[in-house]
């Protein structure tokens, strides 16, 4: 993939943004969410009307000028592991297989300040565009998580044009959910395109801004969001991934380093002194992989051809979405703290991805994101013979299938336990 003229950004002012900008203007009343969850020690040490609340969430001020809790992008890109939040690290414990909660803050709203209040008027976008999803992100299994179809969703129900809401979807959308891992911030300051199926090109700030789509009234608050979005993409460019916590046996590193850039470097690159990264998309029928993400653009190509049409996609920085048969191969740094793997999230361990006979057709973790297996790399994970509930990852389901990357199998037992040692170093 060739890369893309970007716009410069302050990583500083991005990072601020971040902890306290409004891409969403519209959520729950402030004073009503406090006094649902009280007050909560990861709020990223911020100050004012933010200190105390949730890191998921942000303290603005609706259009109407009453302060609502308004969801944030750390929602899905900032996670815990070993006890430590990082933001950056997709989020892989979020629960999707339940019905949205906006039924119960609907009546939480109206009970306490009525409908024909401002607070109300300040809610009600975000219940509009929760309502909207509800059908459309449900996934079969805990820890995926559903973007490709909130953003499908939310362009049903936006005019290409203008951006304003429409009450009714313009085209229709499948109700199968296509399930993701999200994958790491800190990749994205080597990718050329951006998704798993390479689908984002152009201007990523735009790209991005479209996670105001949740609310937003039209396109003059979409120039608004657009012109904050290089500060938090020059953030995001700084970000470098954990360093591995325990001990590394640096001689079977080094042999695993020369087996990794023999048989694995010209799809994930080389790293060190002098690194490089190929941004290689490989074709369905090479790479194996669950096809259903990449086949459901050619599918129901309703969502990139609106955002091709729409505001997002005009002018100087425009951002374009082009679909591609494969996946694009990742960068590989901080892989020991990205588990579980591939693009769905189906394989709980590296040591299962390189050996693809092992790969547990249904698995359960703890979602204690303290019960990591340094030696597999990745969660521990107990098999099961069938699904107990929405807990086990199910491969035998449309989208969540393990199968695929098998490149691993080909490599001996010991060549297996020295790439995986190697990779503990990037």
């Amino acid at each position: 993939m060739p890369p893309s003229p970007q716009r410069s950004g302050d990583p500083e002012a991005g990072y601020r943004y971040l902890l306290y900008g409004d891409v969403v203007r519209s959520g729950i009343p402030l004073e009503l969410l406090r006094s649902l969850l009280g007050e909560n020690a990861d709020d990223l040490g911020r100050e004012g009307d933010s200190k105390g609340l949730p890191y998921m969430f942000n303290a603005v001020e609706a259009p109407n000028g009453v302060k609502v809790a308004a969801p944030t992008c750390l929602t899905c890109h900032a996670e815990r592991l070993n006890g430590q939040l990082i933001i950056g690290l997709g989020n892989n414990t979020s629960d999707y297989t339940r019905s949205a909660p906006s039924p119960l803050f609907d009546r939480a709203v109206e009970m306490r300040y009525g409908k024909n209040s401002p607070e109300w008027t300040a809610y009600w976008p975000f219940s509009r565009s929760q309502k909207a999803l509800a059908l459309y992100i449900r996934t079969a299994v805990r820890g995926p998580n559903p973007a490709d179809k909130i953003f499908a969703a939310l362009a049903a129900h936006r005019r290409a044009d203008d951006l304003m809401w429409l009450d009714s979807a313009q085209f229709q959308l499948p109700i199968e959910v296509v399930p993701t891992d999200v994958p790491a911030w800190w990749l994205l300051k080597k990718k050329n395109a951006l998704y798993y199926n390479a689908l984002g090109r152009g201007d990523f700030a735009r790209l991005s801004s479209a996670s105001a789509m949740l609310t937003l009234t039209d396109t003059a608050e979409a120039r608004r969001v657009d012109a904050y979005m290089p500060d938090v993409i020059a953030w995001i460019r700084t970000l470098q991934p954990p360093k591995y916590p325990y001990p590394i046996d640096s001689v079977l590193a080094a042999q695993g380093r020369v087996v990794f850039e023999k048989n694995c470097s010209k799809c994930h690159g080389t790293y060190g002194e002098k690194p490089s990264y190929p941004n290689r998309v490989v074709e369905l029928s090479h790479i194996g992989t669950d096809p259903l993400l990449a086949q459901s653009y050619q599918k129901y190509p309703e969502y990139h051809t609106w955002y091709n049409r729409s505001w997002f996609a005009q002018g100087p920085h425009k951002g374009e979405l082009r679909p591609t048969n494969g996946y694009i191969a990742p960068p590989l740094d901080g892989i020991w703290a990205t588990a579980p793997y591939l693009h769905n999230g189906s394989v709980p361990t590296v040591a299962d991805l390189l050996q693809s006979t092992q790969r547990p057709r249904y698995w359960r973790r703890s979602f204690d994101n303290s019960d990591y297996d340094p030696t597999r790399l990745g969660w521990q994970y107990r098999a099961e013979d069938k699904p107990t509930s929405s807990d086990t990852y199910d491969t035998t389901l449309p989208g969540y299938s393990n199968s695929g990357h098998t490149f691993g199998d080909r490599l001996s037992d010991e060549e297996r336990r020295a790439v995986i040692e190697y990779l503990k170093t990037l």
